[in-house]
C-alpha cells in the first residue's frame, strides 16, 4: 500500500519471554461451540475467550500492559520490577479497555498513568480506572476529541503518549502494543484441533485484527480466508484500504464502542492490506443478535466483543457446510 512501509510484527518470542515472569498471566481458553455450529451447518465455530484476560476483561491486557513491561525490563535493576518506572508518566486515551490495561501496567512497575476519557465514556468506567490509580481526566465529546487532548498534554511534556494507534512520526510504541497481541493467535495455534478456513477479525484502529492475522499467516500461510469486521458507522479500514492510504471516516456512535474509530492505525492498516483477504461490515442490530446469539451458550459479551460472530451469522450462506470458523470474543459484558 502506497506510503506504508511499517509493518506489525508476527514473531511473538518476546511476548512469551515476559509473560512468563508475569504471574498474572495464563492462556485462555478457545471454547468450542458445536451446537452453534450445528445450528450454523458449519463444521466447527471456535472462540477464542478473551474475557477473563489477566482480570482485565479482554484482549487490551496483552497491548499496553506489555509496551510497558517492555520499557520496564529496559531499565529494571536487581529484579526490582515494582520500582523500574518510578518518575514515568504514560497517557493515552481510550474509549474502554486500552486505557485499563495502561493503568494496570504502570501501577505494576510504579509509573503514572493519565487517562483522556470522552464526555460520552461511562462514569462506572472513569471510576474503575481511578481504581487501579489512574488520574482520569474529559475531553470532547468523542473518541478522537480524547485523543488530540491526550497528545497535547503528551506534547506539553506531562507524559508519553502510548496509543493504540499509529500515524506518521508514531509508530514505535503502538507497534509494540500490536505485537503484545500476538499472544492470542499463539494460543490459538496450539489449542485448535484443526487449523481453521476461516477467521473472523473485528476491529477498530485494527490492531487485534492485523497482530492476529500476521500470525495466522505465520502458522497457516494462505489457509484460512481472513475476514476483517467494521462497523457499518465506523467503516475506516475498508474506506483505507479502497483508497490506498489512511482516511478519516464520518459516522453516527455504534453501540459497538471500542470499535467505533473512525481513523485506522497506520501501521496496522499495512499488515491488514498485506494479509487480509476480506473486509466488511456489520449494522448494529446484527452485532446485536450476536451477543443474543451467543447468550444460550453461556458467552456473555458486548456488540464489540461478538462483532466477529456477527460476520458469521451475516455471511453464513456462503460459508458452507465444511467451514472451521475461528472468532475472539475480545471482551466481557460490560456490567460483568
Amino acid at each position: 500500500m502506497s506510503g506504508l512501509s511499517f509493518f506489525p510484527k508476527n514473531d511473538a518470542s518476546a511476548v512469551a519471554q515476559l509473560l512468563s515472569l508475569c504471574p498474572a498471566h495464563a492462556p485462555t481458553p478457545l471454547r468450542s461451540l458445536d451446537a452453534a455450529a450445528a445450528q450454523l451447518g458449519i463444521a466447527s465455530l471456535s472462540l477464542k475467550d478473551e474475557r477473563a484476560r489477566m482480570g482485565l476483561g479482554s484482549f487490551k491486557a496483552l497491548g499496553a500492559a506489555y509496551a510497558i513491561a517492555a520499557l520496564a525490563a529496559e531499565k529494571v535493576t536487581d529484579d526490582n520490577w515494582a520500582q523500574a518506572l518510578v518518575g514515568d508518566v504514560f497517557i493515552t486515551a481510550s474509549a474502554g479497555n486500552h486505557g485499563l490495561s495502561l493503568a494496570a501496567g504502570a501501577r505494576v512497575f510504579g509509573a503514572k498513568a493519565i487517562i483522556y476519557l470522552a464526555k460520552t465514556v461511562p462514569e462506572p468506567f472513569a471510576e474503575r480506572l481511578r481504581a487501579t490509580g489512574a488520574q482520569v481526566e474529559r475531553a470532547g465529546d468523542t473518541y478522537e476529541d480524547s485523543l488530540v487532548a491526550a497528545e497535547q498534554a503528551a506534547d506539553a511534556g506531562d507524559g508519553t503518549l502510548l496509543s493504540d494507534g499509529s500515524w506518521p512520526g508514531y509508530v514505535t510504541l503502538p507497534t509494540k502494543v500490536m505485537e503484545g497481541y500476538l499472544q492470542m493467535a499463539v494460543e490459538v495455534a496450539a489449542q485448535i484441533d484443526s487449523p481453521p478456513t476461516h477467521i473472523m477479525l473485528q476491529a477498530g484502529v485494527g490492531g487485534l485484527a492485523a497482530a492476529v492475522a500476521a500470525y495466522a499467516r505465520v502458522v497457516w500461510e494462505d489457509g484460512p480466508e481472513i475476514i476483517v469486521v467494521e462497523p457499518d458507522a465506523a467503516p475506516a479500514l475498508i474506506a483505507s484500504i479502497k483508497e490506498g492510504a489512511v482516511v478519516t471516516t464520518t459516522g453516527p456512535v455504534s453501540e459497538m464502542g471500542r470499535l467505533d474509530c473512525k481513523t485506522p492505525s497506520m501501521v496496522a492498516l499495512a499488515g491488514l492490506a498485506r494479509d487480509a483477504d476480506t473486509f466488511v461490515t456489520v449494522t448494529e442490530q446484527e452485532a446485536a443478535d450476536a451477543v443474543a446469539f451467543l447468550a444460550p451458550h453461556a458467552i456473555a459479551t458486548t456488540p464489540s466483543g461478538a462483532a466477529g460472530v456477527a460476520a458469521v451469522l451475516a455471511r453464513r450462506p456462503a460459508l458452507g457446510p465444511d467451514a472451521r470458523v475461528l472468532c475472539i470474543i475480545s471482551e466481557g459484558p460490560e456490567d460483568g
